[in-house]
């Protein structure tokens, strides 16, 4: 994962899917971000995402989305297990880590934060794990949904517990979301 230059232009697109609308950016070879977006706060967040990146947002798609809005599609509908596209997401080195070792969890299975901890080399780095997770900037496509709490709770989501329960269950068999 690499930072896209605040310079390059993005294309910004928007997807109804079934945990709820979604806003997706991308360069023309890297998808950027990946949100959660109610309805009626679409004009906000977009303002926001333009004054936070500091970019110029392009509306409309390009290859990147295009290929991300048919990877979601079967997602959804449980014939797709991993996402394969270029990803470019700004973040500090140990944010970057934990949204590698994120990747590497398995479709299907969950760990706790304590084993994403491990995982980048530093059992005691919990507490800033679960932030990191919460800074992922690509919903869904690096699975931060898949990271619970020790003792097997949800813990939290900022896209909310009842998305991450939906996407769980999803990766566990119990049934497909057709967009």
């Amino acid at each position: 994962m690499n930072a896209a230059a605040p310079s390059e232009v993005r294309s910004i697109d928007w997807y109804e899917s079934p945990v709820g609308p979604l806003i997706a950016r991308a360069t023309d070879s890297a998808l950027c971000g990946l949100s959660f977006c109610d309805a009626d706060r679409l004009q906000e967040r977009l303002h926001e995402l333009r004054e936070r990146h500091a970019m110029t947002l392009q509306a409309g798609s390009n290859r990147v989305l295009n290929d991300l809005r048919v990877q979601l599609a079967e997602y959804f509908a449980g014939q797709r297990q991993t996402f394969t596209m270029s990803l470019r997401s700004p973040g500090t080195p140990f944010q970057e880590r934990v949204w590698a070792a994120l990747c590497e969890i398995p479709y299907g299975e969950t760990w706790s934060y304590l084993q994403l901890a491990v995982r980048i080399g530093d059992a005691l780095a919990t507490r800033a794990v679960g932030y990191a997770n919460g800074a992922n900037p690509i919903a869904i496509v690096i699975p931060c949904h898949r990271v619970i709490n020790a003792d097997g709770g949800d813990g939290g989501y900022g896209g909310g517990l009842w998305r991450k329960r939906i996407l769980l269950d999803l990766e566990r068999g119990q049934g497909s979301l057709a967009l």
